[in-house]
Order: structure tokens, then C-alpha cells, then sequence
């Protein structure tokens, strides 16, 4: 008899999850408390997979042998609890699809810079010729790419939300970009268990695996060398280093085994210091597994930034037009506004996620000649920079933010949308909000 194998969530995880675990040889049913999509029902045909939706029958659901919860249900979700009180298995959809690959594993997280790290190293392996594969947090869930594809090697974007239920799951290579405040309010309003759970990514590894870290984050850097990992250490960051990967004279420097060489940084296209640190993850990567220095110039300088991270989207009467809706927390715009080398109107706002603004200070106060708001509760904002910025205006659209922003700035400064917020009070996700800025902009 079959295995009863339950999958919660009909997103992109529980989509995957229920293909493998379905090809495998489990009974596979999915429950969603929600609608689910047209495009999930026809998988869903395909592959034989029962389904329910706008409801999670109880009753069938503790029939289970093994649970995969979806990533955004959490656990005081009371399905959730009443599951874990039968004593039925949850596992998480990375964990399941790592079990049934014998794939090398590179699994990249951090609270910003994780989609441009891992898609740097994905370009860098290409490049050289690797049968590789991206997964996780960006594109195709890894368990779909494990039950379609045979790939020699997987990068893995991974959110704190999706190591919350590993327990073996164990990459080749685990890389924390950094660590910041966020998702705070998934985790009890607790920066230590959202640290915790980003640091489950390298609890599993051997003495033969690698952790690779920002040592400019003290705080991670900190929390590694307290942890007792297995794996061997590789820092990235710019102070030199005699093992590991900095930043000097334009050229990025990787030393490994008594074997160096540098980077030119010179062409890169990408902007930004945060940049240079996901380069620099991206070649600590790289030398690890012996890359050429050739392979990983050439990668680096062809590499264009993502859809909505500091993304120039037009430049306009001499006022350029910056789209980085992608950064939803403070630290991802705190690197946004360090980026921006002449006065700035800062379009900012939208779900406070437990943000503390404090950071910003020194930059809002050198750089931002205005704030335009853009978030149905603006108060948090208003009044923290209100006695540094004259200028600061609510809006509730993002063609009227845009018009307003158009009229404040001037010759030869910028227009940048960096939230530092969620973006469901007044759009779908981050990527409606940096669409809907881009026809705005082009609409001028």
C-alpha cells in the first residue's frame, strides 16, 4: 500500500513537491485553504494528483504518513499545530526535493542579495560548462527541477521560511549573504530565531562541505563562529584576507590553497557596494570549485542587474529613474541609497515589517532631497525622518508618486523607488509595484 503523502499549499513548493513525491510512488493529495490556480489544475491532471481547494479537510489531512507544509504557512497555523500533535512528519519542500537528487547543491540565503548572488553563480557555472540548474526561492521550486531535470549541479535560493522544517538537508556549498531584520513578525518579533533559522542552512554539513559568509557582518560572522559548524569557513568581504575573497583597487581578490587571482571590476554593470559583495560571494563560489579566471571575468562583466533591483529604468530630462521595489526591508535600501551618488527623491513604503529606520539616518540626511510616500500607514516614516526631510508627501498611487517625484527632482538627480516595505497594502507583490513603476515612468 501506498504511502499517504499530504502536501498543504498549491504555490510553486506544493506544486513540486506533489509532481516528485508523485513520481516517486506516493499517494499524493493536495489541500489548499484557498482557491487554486488554473495552471496548478492542469499539473494537477497531468500527474493523476488529487486535490482540494477553499478548505483543509482535517480529517484526511491526519490520514497522512508525511505533511509538506508550503513555506508561507506558518506554524501557528492551527492545521499546522494539529498535524505536529499526531505526531505526523512535516517536512519542508528543499528537504524533500535534496533527499531525491544526487545533485551537488549550492544553497545561497541571506535577508538581501540572495536572487543576484545565486543567479551570479548559476551565469558562473554555465559559463564553464556545467549541467546546472537554478531553483528555490527564484524560477522553478527545486523539488520540480529534481523530478524534470537531471542535473549534475543545483543553486538554491533559499528563504529563512523554507529551511524552517530541514532536518537532513545538507548543500556542498551554503552561502549567507547577510543577516538583517526581517520577517520579524514570522518569527515572534525575535531577531535571534530569524537568525537561527537562516543558520540551519549549514547545520547538516560535513567537514567536507563549505560555509561561505560575509565577515563584514559582524553579527553573522559572529553567530557562525558560536554555531560549531563542520564545514570549513570561507569569508568574503573588503578587508584582505589570507583564505577568502576582498575587494582592492578595482579588483576583486579570492585566495584559496595558496592559489590567488583578481577580478577586474572595471566593466562590471552592475552599480552599487552591495553589488561588489554579491560578486564577491559569487567568486568565493567560483574558486571553490576551481573555476577559470577567465570564466568568471567574463561572467561578471556580461551579468546585467535583475528585474526590480536597482534597475534603471529611464533617464529623463537628465533625472534618472531607478526601480528597486525588490527591496523590501531596510537593509536592502540602505545599500539602494548608498548606490545613489547625487540627490535623491526617495519613493518609500508600504507594509512595515518591524522595520527600525535608524540605519538610514546618516544617508537620508546626505542624500534624499525629498520623501514621496507610498503605503496606506505612512506614519512610521513620516515620523522618523520628518526632522531631517522638509519635503515629505503621502501619496496612494504609483502614477501619482511618480508625477510628484517628477516635478521635485531636478537635472542630473535620481527617482528612486526603494520601499523598504511589503508591497500587499496596495499591490499584488513587489514585482506589480515595480511594473506599475516602470509604465509610470514611461508615461511621463
Amino acid at each position: 500500500m501506498k504511502e499517504k503523502f499530504i502536501v498543504l499549499g498549491s504555490g510553486e513548493s506544493g506544486v513540486g513537491t506533489s509532481i516528485l513525491a508523485q513520481k516517486i510512488g506516493y499517494d499524493v493529495f493536495v489541500s489548499d485553504s484557498g482557491k487554486i490556480g488554473v495552471e496548478a489544475k492542469k499539473i494537477f491532471k497531468k500527474y493523476s494528483i488529487r486535490w482540494e481547494e477553499n478548505i483543509h479537510n482535517l480529517s484526511k489531512i491526519l490520514e497522512a504518513d508525511l505533511v509538506m507544509k508550503s513555506p508561507g504557512i506558518p506554524d501557528k497555523n492551527d492545521v499546522v499545530k494539529k498535524v505536529r500533535e499526531a505526531k505526523i512528519p512535516i517536512i519542508s519542500e528543499i528537504e524533500f526535493a535534496s533527499k531525491n537528487t544526487n545533485a551537488k547543491m549550492i544553497g545561497i540565503t541571506g535577508s538581501n542579495g540572495k536572487t543576484t548572488t545565486a543567479l551570479l553563480v548559476y551565469e558562473l557555472l554555465k559559463k564553464a560548462n556545467y549541467n546546472v540548474g537554478i531553483a528555490g526561492n527564484i524560477g522553478y521550486s527545486f523539488a520540480k527541477q529534481v523530478a524534470e531535470k537531471d542535473c549534475d549541479i543545483f543553486v538554491i535560493e533559499i528563504s529563512s521560511f523554507q529551511l524552517d522544517d530541514i532536518y537532513s538537508f545538507s548543500p556542498d556549498i551554503a552561502l549567507i549573504t547577510n543577516i538583517s531584520s526581517d520577517h520579524l513578525e514570522r518569527y515572534n518579533n525575535d531577531f535571534n530565531q530569524y537568525l537561527n533559522a537562516k543558520l540551519k542552512i549549514a547545520m547538516n554539513q560535513s567537514e567536507s562541505n563549505f560555509i561561505v559568509f560575509n565577515s563584514d557582518d559582524e553579527i553573522l560572522t559572529d553567530a557562525i563562529k558560536k554555531s560549531n559548524f563542520k564545514s570549513r569557513c570561507f569569508e568574503f568581504g573588503f578587508k584582505s584576507k589570507i583564505q577568502g575573497t576582498f575587494f582592492k583597487r578595482n579588483k576583486i581578490i579570492s585566495n584559496y590553497k595558496n592559489s590567488s587571482y583578481m577580478v577586474n571590476t572595471n566593466e562590471f554593470k552592475l552599480m552599487g557596494r552591495h553589488n561588489l559583495l554579491n560578486a564577491m560571494a559569487a567568486v568565493s563560489v567560483g574558486k571553490l570549485l576551481k573555476l577559470s579566471k577567465k570564466s568568471i571575468q567574463d561572467s561578471l562583466i556580461n551579468f546585467k542587474s535583475i528585474e526590480h533591483r536597482l534597475e534603471k529604468v529611464l533617464k529623463i530630462q537628465n533625472i534618472t529613474y531607478i526601480n528597486d521595489s525588490k527591496a523590501t526591508n531596510v537593509n536592502a535600501a540602505f545599500f539602494a541609497l548608498d548606490s545613489m551618488i547625487n540627490q535623491t527623491v526617495w519613493i518609500v513604503g508600504g507594509i512595515d515589517k518591524g522595520n527600525n529606520y535608524d540605519q538610514l539616518l546618516p544617508l537620508v540626511r546626505e542624500k534624499v532631497k525629498a520623501i514621496v510616500c507610498l503605503g496606506i500607514d505612512n506614519s512610521k516614516i513620516i515620523n522618523k525622518f520628518s526632522p531631517i526631510v522638509d519635503n515629505i508627501i503621502e501619496t496612494q498611487s504609483m502614477q501619482e508618486a511618480v508625477k510628484i517625484s517628477e516635478k521635485i527632482a531636478e537635472k542630473k538627480e535620481f527617482v528612486l523607488l526603494s520601499p523598504a516595505c511589503a508591497s500587499y497594502d496596495l499591490f499584488k507583490n513587489y514585482i506589480d509595484r515595480g511594473n506599475q513603476f516602470k509604465q509610470a515612468v514611461r508615461n511621463l
